[in-house]
């Protein structure tokens, strides 16, 4: 089995599974692994599957991001748990660490523009006719040596929008240097998608999964919540 493999769970319908960070969610025409990929052959070689395996992919997580993802192994899963997504009834849970201190409950209201180009987004606190619109709730939960433990749920799935609406909140991510991180420490981008939850596909039953904080810097941290 592929060592980046870390499954959470799987039946007939739908794979979970742990995403590490730098690895794609699905290939972009370049020979880095990805876990689609990953999952297809891992799928292929377990149950001898003859031909190409089929696996939906029904949401992405940034590259740099690491945390749950789950993959439909049918079309109609697929099909279903998509609904699910537009329809907000999906629900995706993230946790990270920011430098500074961000304190209490609030929300994010910006406008997103991507350029394809540099695979960057800029963000606007005022919309315009190319942006789009970008909300996030945020809760601190704790804060240690000049760094803030954050959950965070999202309004809406822009590309990058996590990363780079907290630094456009002058919080950017520990180890985010795409976005402005100029601190130290030399990690991974401190960006965790944790929980997931959603209903099964065909036993209509709900389902939710969690995963710890890594154990390394910064996640490692004293955090200490404000009182």
């Amino acid at each position: 089995m592929d060592s980046r493999l870390n499954i959470i769970y799987e039946d007939n319908h739908i794979i979970a599974a742990v995403k590490p960070s730098g690895v794609l969610s699905q290939s972009d025409g370049s020979n880095a692994p990805d876990m689609l990929t990953i999952l297809k052959g891992y799928i292929k070689e377990k149950y001898s599957k003859p031909g190409d395996v089929y696996l939906g992919l029904v949401h992405r997580l940034d590259r740099p991001v690491s945390g749950l993802i789950v993959f439909a192994r049918t079309s109609k899963a697929a099909s279903r748990l998509s609904s699910q997504i537009r329809e907000k009834k999906f629900t995706k849970l993230y946790r990270a660490v920011v430098s500074g201190r961000l304190e209490g409950q609030g929300v994010l209201v910006d406008y997103i523009l991507k350029d394809p180009k540099t695979n960057t987004v800029t963000v606007s606190d005022k919309p315009s006719e190319l942006a789009k619109r970008a909300d996030l709730e945020y809760t601190s939960a704790g804060f240690c040596d000049g760094f803030t433990l954050v959950n965070i749920a999202l309004g809406t799935g822009r590309s990058h929008q996590i990363r780079s609406q907290l630094a456009h909140a002058g919080h950017p991510i520990a180890g985010d240097r795409k976005y402005g991180y100029k601190g130290r420490g030399n990690c991974d981008i401190a960006l965790q998608a944790y929980k997931l939850g959603f209903t099964h596909p065909t036993l209509k039953e709900y389902m939710e999964f969690e995963i710890e904080a890594p154990q390394s810097w910064p996640w490692n941290l004293d955090f200490k919540a404000d009182k």
